[in-house]
């Protein structure tokens, strides 16, 4: 009985799971409905990218994260480019310096040491105009986002009858440098 009592909360897991990366998904087609290229960091297993590629057939999902998982979601083809390592690595932002029109940073990822470094390095790989997906305490997002010039687009709130649900951001970065 356990048995089936563990595969089922598994199965309900993975559907509330795809429908939270969907509805994600789902808030960026609104904004950009065509991007080029999109960079998941912390992508594990590359689920976020697969159920994204189902709104955006068109776009170059590549994944980010310190484990062998990434290597994975390469060999699964949910993700295109596999990166191993952290995004505040300096030859990864390096490599990846102003390449990608979205950057997602989702709770479900591994905690940054440095959060205000990673958001730095995520600026960094984001082409001017381009879209930060954000998972987290708002207060503490917009705290973050304020010193970098990104412009808060949209802010999505759990519902209050539900369990506390992360809170979703997404910034765009200014076109033009900031001094």
């Amino acid at each position: 009985m356990n048995s089936l009592r563990t595969r089922v909360s598994t199965r309900v897991s993975t559907l509330d799971a795809h429908r939270r990366h969907r509805a994600l998904a789902r808030a960026i087609l609104r904004l950009l409905p065509e991007p080029e290229s999109w960079l998941d960091v912390g992508t594990g297993d590359g689920h976020f990218p697969e159920t994204a590629k189902e709104l955006f057939p068109y776009t170059s999902f590549d994944g980010l994260d310190p484990t062998p998982r990434v290597v994975r979601a390469r060999a699964a083809e949910r993700i295109e480019e596999a990166y191993a390592g952290h995004l505040t690595d300096p030859h990864i932002t390096t490599t990846l310096q102003a390449r990608y029109d979205i950057v997602s940073l989702l709770r479900d990822r591994s905690p940054a040491p440095d959060p205000e470094a990673e958001l730095q390095a995520a600026l960094t790989v984001l082409r001017p105009g381009g879209l930060l997906l954000l998972e987290g305490p708002p207060d503490d997002l917009r705290t973050q986002l304020a010193p970098h010039d990104c412009e808060i687009v949209t802010e999505h709130r759990g519902f209050q009858d539900r369990l506390p649900a992360p809170q979703r951001i997404i910034a765009r970065k200014n076109h033009q440098p900031s001094p």
